[in-house]
């Protein structure tokens, strides 16, 4: 009667070889694996937050066009910011809105802004918002909406614009790389910014 063994144990010396070179393979296609799954899932929130304050700034653009030189026209608009900045995106994460003249081609023009900028608050007409007036240069009063212009400097209609600052704030673990953060945007986040302007509505 024969006796068949059967080996059982480590592997052999080149199975162990091929289980080795995978796993080192593995350790080196793992980080840039994770790397690629946190850039499109950070790029997801950047796009967001983009079309996000860029549709504020259309919006409060409007209402802008439509209040024209009547008082407290400067809270509409921001409440009208701060309405439009919805998840995933975050209101308290504004740090400024600048509103503007804008030339024919809806370039801000130089000197003739108001700047607000987020803290504590402002009232107006029973309206109140979390901003604080830092410049004005561009008083409500001072805003032409007639068709047949308003004297020296508004030959017509004014053009009237919206710019949003904003702070996008890590989601995933890119912010934590060492030095100035991964794409050199800091470990804090980093600034979005966009603006929108249209005429005003004519007063005839």
């Amino acid at each position: 009667m024969s006796l068949i063994h059967r080996r059982t144990g480590a592997p052999t010396g080149g199975q162990g070889r091929e289980a080795g070179q995978t796993l080192v393979e593995f350790a080196f296609v793992l980080p840039l694996f994770l790397l690629l799954v946190f850039a499109v899932i950070e790029f997801t929130f950047v796009f967001s937050g983009m079309l996000g304050i860029s549709y504020a700034t259309r919006d409060a653009a409007l209402l802008a066009a439509e209040a024209g030189n009547t008082d407290c026209a400067d809270f509409v608009i921001l409440q009208a910011v701060d309405s439009a900045v919805t998840a995933p995106g975050d209101d308290n994460r504004i740090q400024s809105i600048v509103i503007y003249r804008a030339d024919q081609n809806g370039i801000e023009m130089t000197g003739v802004a108001n700047r607000w900028t987020r803290g504590s608050s402002s009232s107006c007409a029973g309206m109140t918002v979390p901003y604080v007036l830092q410049d004005e240069g561009y008083p409500e009063a001072s805003r032409c909406n007639f068709l047949a212009g308003c004297g020296t400097g508004h030959p017509g209609l004014d053009t009237i614009g919206v710019r949003i600052t904003y702070t996008h704030q890590w989601v995933t673990p890119l912010g934590g790389f060492p030095g100035p953060g991964f794409g050199g945007q800091g470990g804090g986040g980093f600034t979005l910014t966009q603006s929108n302007s249209m005429r005003m509505e004519p007063v005839l």
